[in-house]
Protein backbone atom coordinates (compact mmCIF):
# COMPACT_ATOMS: atom_id res chain seq x y z
CA UNK A 1 0.00 0.00 0.00
CA UNK A 2 1.31 3.58 -1.20
CA UNK A 3 2.16 5.76 2.19
CA UNK A 4 0.36 9.32 1.95
CA UNK A 5 2.36 12.15 1.78
CA UNK A 6 0.94 13.57 5.18
CA UNK A 7 2.84 10.46 6.88
CA UNK A 8 6.27 11.02 5.70
CA UNK A 9 5.77 14.95 6.12
CA UNK A 10 5.11 13.54 10.05
CA UNK A 11 8.43 10.91 10.04
CA UNK A 12 10.69 13.78 8.81
CA UNK A 13 9.09 16.53 11.18
CA UNK A 14 9.89 13.81 13.93
CA UNK A 15 13.50 12.85 12.67
CA UNK A 16 13.97 16.30 13.17
CA UNK A 17 12.81 16.56 16.34
CA UNK A 18 14.89 13.70 17.58
CA UNK A 19 18.20 15.34 15.72
CA UNK A 20 18.00 19.07 16.83
CA UNK A 21 16.23 18.13 20.46
CA UNK A 22 18.16 15.05 21.54
CA UNK A 23 15.31 13.19 22.25
CA UNK A 24 15.72 9.67 21.90
CA UNK A 25 11.75 8.87 21.04
CA UNK A 26 9.57 10.72 19.18
CA UNK A 27 6.22 9.92 17.88
CA UNK A 28 2.16 11.72 16.57
CA UNK A 29 0.16 11.24 14.64
CA UNK A 30 -2.62 13.84 12.44
CA UNK A 31 -6.73 14.20 13.60
CA UNK A 32 -8.72 12.03 11.20
CA UNK A 33 -12.16 12.66 10.61
CA UNK A 34 -13.28 13.61 13.63
CA UNK A 35 -11.41 15.20 16.24
CA UNK A 36 -9.73 12.07 17.39
CA UNK A 37 -5.97 11.64 17.10
CA UNK A 38 -4.65 8.59 16.12
CA UNK A 39 -0.74 7.79 16.91
CA UNK A 40 0.83 6.83 13.86
CA UNK A 41 4.19 7.24 13.35
CA UNK A 42 6.83 6.63 15.48
CA UNK A 43 10.62 6.95 16.08
CA UNK A 44 12.90 5.41 18.14
CA UNK A 45 10.37 3.43 20.04
CA UNK A 46 11.15 0.00 21.33
CA UNK A 47 7.96 -1.48 21.08
CA UNK A 48 4.53 -0.37 19.26
CA UNK A 49 2.57 -0.15 22.23
CA UNK A 50 1.74 3.84 20.86
CA UNK A 51 1.19 2.59 17.50
CA UNK A 52 -2.65 3.42 16.39
CA UNK A 53 -3.74 4.67 20.09
CA UNK A 54 -6.49 7.29 19.59
CA UNK A 55 -5.87 10.56 21.67
CA UNK A 56 -9.57 11.86 22.75
CA UNK A 57 -9.35 15.98 23.38
CA UNK A 58 -8.35 16.49 26.74
CA UNK A 59 -7.06 13.19 27.65
CA UNK A 60 -3.74 12.80 28.84
CA UNK A 61 -1.09 14.92 27.81
CA UNK A 62 -2.06 14.72 24.10
CA UNK A 63 -5.44 15.48 24.50
CA UNK A 64 -4.60 18.35 26.88
CA UNK A 65 -2.33 20.09 23.97
CA UNK A 66 -5.13 19.67 21.39
CA UNK A 67 -7.74 21.14 23.54
CA UNK A 68 -5.71 23.87 24.22
CA UNK A 69 -3.75 24.57 21.23
CA UNK A 70 -0.39 24.64 22.99
CA UNK A 71 2.93 23.00 24.07
CA UNK A 72 3.11 21.30 27.42
CA UNK A 73 5.55 18.99 28.93
CA UNK A 74 5.53 16.47 32.02
CA UNK A 75 8.68 15.30 34.34
CA UNK A 76 6.80 12.26 35.46
CA UNK A 77 4.44 10.93 32.98
CA UNK A 78 2.83 8.57 35.51
CA UNK A 79 3.32 10.87 38.47
CA UNK A 80 1.99 13.91 37.01
CA UNK A 81 -1.29 15.52 38.53
CA UNK A 82 -1.73 18.04 35.28
CA UNK A 83 -2.92 15.63 33.16
CA UNK A 84 -5.41 12.98 33.38
CA UNK A 85 -3.60 9.27 32.99
CA UNK A 86 -5.77 7.28 30.16
CA UNK A 87 -2.70 6.00 28.57
CA UNK A 88 -0.76 4.95 31.13
CA UNK A 89 -0.41 1.52 30.14
CA UNK A 90 0.69 2.21 26.79
CA UNK A 91 3.06 4.73 27.94
CA UNK A 92 4.71 2.65 30.55
CA UNK A 93 5.02 -0.37 27.92
CA UNK A 94 7.34 1.89 26.07
CA UNK A 95 9.27 3.09 29.37
CA UNK A 96 8.41 6.70 28.86
CA UNK A 97 8.95 9.48 31.73
CA UNK A 98 9.62 12.79 30.83
CA UNK A 99 7.19 13.96 27.57
CA UNK A 100 6.68 17.00 26.03
CA UNK A 101 3.19 17.81 23.26
CA UNK A 102 3.41 19.93 21.05
CA UNK A 103 0.22 20.60 18.76
CA UNK A 104 0.34 21.14 14.82
CA UNK A 105 -2.42 23.99 14.00
CA UNK A 106 -3.25 24.91 10.54
CA UNK A 107 -5.31 27.92 9.52
CA UNK A 108 -6.01 27.87 13.85
CA UNK A 109 -7.45 24.50 13.97
CA UNK A 110 -5.42 21.86 15.35
CA UNK A 111 -4.48 18.97 13.09
CA UNK A 112 -1.84 16.87 15.04
CA UNK A 113 0.50 16.51 17.77
CA UNK A 114 4.14 15.78 18.00
CA UNK A 115 5.33 13.72 20.52
CA UNK A 116 8.88 13.66 22.08
CA UNK A 117 9.86 11.79 25.26
CA UNK A 118 12.45 10.86 27.34
CA UNK A 119 13.02 7.29 29.68
CA UNK A 120 14.14 9.02 32.61
CA UNK A 121 12.19 11.59 34.88
CA UNK A 122 14.12 14.65 33.59
CA UNK A 123 12.95 18.34 33.11
CA UNK A 124 12.78 19.17 29.75
CA UNK A 125 15.18 22.68 28.85
CA UNK A 126 14.62 24.59 26.06
CA UNK A 127 16.35 22.70 23.06
CA UNK A 128 13.92 19.73 22.96
CA UNK A 129 11.11 22.27 23.29
CA UNK A 130 12.39 24.54 21.08
CA UNK A 131 12.95 21.56 18.52
CA UNK A 132 9.74 20.45 18.84
CA UNK A 133 8.33 23.64 18.39
CA UNK A 134 10.36 24.21 14.65
CA UNK A 135 9.56 20.81 13.94
CA UNK A 136 6.00 21.52 14.14
CA UNK A 137 5.80 24.96 12.61
CA UNK A 138 7.88 23.19 9.67
CA UNK A 139 5.02 20.44 9.27
CA UNK A 140 2.31 23.33 9.95
CA UNK A 141 3.82 24.87 6.47
CA UNK A 142 4.17 21.16 4.40
CA UNK A 143 0.16 20.53 5.55
CA UNK A 144 -0.90 24.17 4.53
CA UNK A 145 1.00 24.04 0.85
CA UNK A 146 -0.72 20.65 0.74
CA UNK A 147 -4.23 21.79 1.27
CA UNK A 148 -3.82 24.36 -1.12
CA UNK A 149 -2.59 22.30 -3.92
CA UNK A 150 -5.29 20.01 -3.03
CA UNK A 151 -8.20 22.82 -3.22
CA UNK A 152 -6.82 23.90 -6.65
CA UNK A 153 -6.56 20.79 -8.24
CA UNK A 154 -10.30 20.44 -7.68
CA UNK A 155 -10.84 23.43 -9.19
CA UNK A 156 -9.49 21.35 -13.19
CA UNK A 157 -11.65 18.57 -11.79
CA UNK A 158 -14.78 20.92 -11.55
CA UNK A 159 -16.83 21.77 -14.87
CA UNK A 160 -15.41 24.79 -16.01
CA UNK A 161 -18.22 27.80 -16.80
CA UNK A 162 -17.88 29.79 -20.08
CA UNK A 163 -18.61 33.11 -18.50
CA UNK A 164 -15.55 35.07 -19.25
CA UNK A 165 -14.82 35.97 -15.29
CA UNK A 166 -15.21 32.44 -14.11
CA UNK A 167 -12.28 31.59 -17.24
CA UNK A 168 -9.78 34.19 -15.18
CA UNK A 169 -10.44 32.36 -12.22
CA UNK A 170 -9.50 29.40 -13.52
CA UNK A 171 -6.47 31.36 -15.05
CA UNK A 172 -5.39 32.81 -11.51
CA UNK A 173 -5.75 29.11 -10.16
CA UNK A 174 -3.33 28.14 -12.97
CA UNK A 175 -1.21 30.79 -11.98
CA UNK A 176 -1.24 29.79 -8.05
CA UNK A 177 -0.63 25.95 -9.00
CA UNK A 178 2.46 27.09 -10.78
CA UNK A 179 4.07 28.84 -8.41
CA UNK A 180 3.16 26.41 -5.52
CA UNK A 181 4.32 23.40 -7.24
CA UNK A 182 8.06 24.18 -6.88
CA UNK A 183 7.17 23.80 -3.12
CA UNK A 184 5.60 20.23 -2.95
CA UNK A 185 8.48 17.82 -1.83
CA UNK A 186 5.81 14.87 -2.18
CA UNK A 187 6.66 13.96 -6.24
CA UNK A 188 3.48 11.88 -6.75
CA UNK A 189 1.69 15.41 -5.97
CA UNK A 190 4.28 17.77 -7.84
CA UNK A 191 3.49 16.09 -10.63
CA UNK A 192 -0.18 15.86 -10.10
CA UNK A 193 -0.12 19.71 -10.08
CA UNK A 194 2.06 20.26 -13.50
CA UNK A 195 -0.47 17.66 -15.25
CA UNK A 196 -2.79 19.58 -14.09
CA UNK A 197 -1.71 22.63 -15.47
CA UNK A 198 -0.97 21.18 -18.49
CA UNK A 199 -4.46 20.02 -18.95
CA UNK A 200 -5.47 23.88 -18.79
CA UNK A 201 -3.16 25.46 -20.50
CA UNK A 202 -4.34 22.69 -23.18
CA UNK A 203 -7.84 23.84 -23.30
CA UNK A 204 -6.88 27.64 -23.86
CA UNK A 205 -10.40 28.08 -25.97
CA UNK A 206 -11.79 31.66 -24.42
CA UNK A 207 -15.59 31.60 -23.46
CA UNK A 208 -18.40 33.34 -25.39
CA UNK A 209 -20.21 35.96 -23.40
CA UNK A 210 -23.90 34.19 -24.24
CA UNK A 211 -22.46 30.77 -23.22
CA UNK A 212 -21.14 30.11 -26.44
CA UNK A 213 -17.11 28.49 -26.81
CA UNK A 214 -15.16 30.47 -29.21
CA UNK A 215 -12.53 28.71 -31.33
CA UNK A 216 -9.27 28.18 -29.73
CA UNK A 217 -6.04 30.81 -30.70
CA UNK A 218 -4.80 30.18 -33.56
CA UNK A 219 -1.78 27.90 -33.60
CA UNK A 220 1.40 29.83 -33.99
CA UNK A 221 2.71 29.92 -37.51
CA UNK A 222 6.04 28.58 -36.23
CA UNK A 223 6.70 25.51 -33.72
CA UNK A 224 7.42 27.23 -30.74
CA UNK A 225 10.73 25.67 -28.97
CA UNK A 226 10.05 24.06 -25.90
CA UNK A 227 10.00 26.22 -22.48
CA UNK A 228 11.68 25.98 -19.02
CA UNK A 229 8.98 25.38 -16.11
CA UNK A 230 10.35 28.44 -14.35
CA UNK A 231 9.90 29.97 -18.02
CA UNK A 232 6.34 28.85 -18.00
CA UNK A 233 5.91 30.29 -14.05
CA UNK A 234 6.94 33.40 -14.96
CA UNK A 235 4.92 33.86 -18.23
CA UNK A 236 1.92 32.81 -15.86
CA UNK A 237 2.66 35.28 -13.44
CA UNK A 238 2.90 37.84 -16.42
CA UNK A 239 -0.07 37.08 -17.97
CA UNK A 240 -1.79 37.78 -14.57
CA UNK A 241 -0.37 41.34 -14.60
CA UNK A 242 2.48 40.95 -12.11
CA UNK A 243 5.06 42.86 -12.91
CA UNK A 244 8.66 41.32 -12.46
CA UNK A 245 8.93 42.26 -8.52
CA UNK A 246 5.64 40.97 -7.74
CA UNK A 247 6.59 37.37 -9.63
CA UNK A 248 9.98 37.42 -8.01
CA UNK A 249 7.53 37.55 -4.62
CA UNK A 250 4.94 35.06 -6.11
CA UNK A 251 7.69 32.30 -6.86
CA UNK A 252 10.31 33.23 -4.68
CA UNK A 253 13.04 33.95 -7.15
CA UNK A 254 15.43 37.27 -7.15
CA UNK A 255 13.53 40.40 -10.30
CA UNK A 256 16.72 40.07 -11.94
CA UNK A 257 15.90 36.44 -12.14
CA UNK A 258 12.47 36.54 -13.35
CA UNK A 259 13.59 39.37 -15.78
CA UNK A 260 16.24 36.83 -17.37
CA UNK A 261 13.68 34.24 -17.58
CA UNK A 262 11.24 36.23 -19.24
CA UNK A 263 13.52 37.54 -21.20
CA UNK A 264 14.55 33.79 -22.57
CA UNK A 265 11.33 32.96 -23.06
CA UNK A 266 10.29 36.27 -24.88
CA UNK A 267 13.44 35.04 -27.41
CA UNK A 268 12.42 31.66 -27.64
CA UNK A 269 8.37 32.72 -28.87
CA UNK A 270 9.68 35.42 -31.09
CA UNK A 271 8.22 38.29 -28.92
CA UNK A 272 8.92 41.62 -28.79
CA UNK A 273 6.68 42.64 -25.54
CA UNK A 274 5.54 40.81 -22.68
CA UNK A 275 1.96 40.63 -24.01
CA UNK A 276 3.28 39.17 -26.96
CA UNK A 277 4.71 36.54 -25.10
CA UNK A 278 1.49 35.85 -23.40
CA UNK A 279 -0.27 35.56 -26.35
CA UNK A 280 2.37 33.39 -28.55
CA UNK A 281 2.14 31.46 -25.35
CA UNK A 282 -1.51 30.87 -25.09
CA UNK A 283 -1.24 29.94 -28.91
CA UNK A 284 1.15 27.39 -28.36
CA UNK A 285 -1.08 25.96 -25.31
CA UNK A 286 1.67 26.63 -22.55
CA UNK A 287 -0.96 28.77 -21.20
CA UNK A 288 -4.43 29.02 -20.64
Amino acid sequence: MTESGEAVDVRAALLRMRRSGGLPVAFGGLLSGGRQLRISELSGTETSALRTLAITPGNGLGGKTIAMARPFAVTDYHASRVISHEYDQAVAAEGLRSVLAVPVVVRSRVRGVLYGALRQPMTLGDRPLTAAVDAARELEQSLTVRDEAHRLLAVFHQPVSVDPRAWEEVREAHGELRALAPRITDPRLRQALLTACGRIAAASGAAGRDGAVLDPLPPPAVPVPPLAPREIDVLTAVASGATNAAAARRLGLRPETVKSYLRSAMRKLGAHTRLEAVVSARRAGLLP
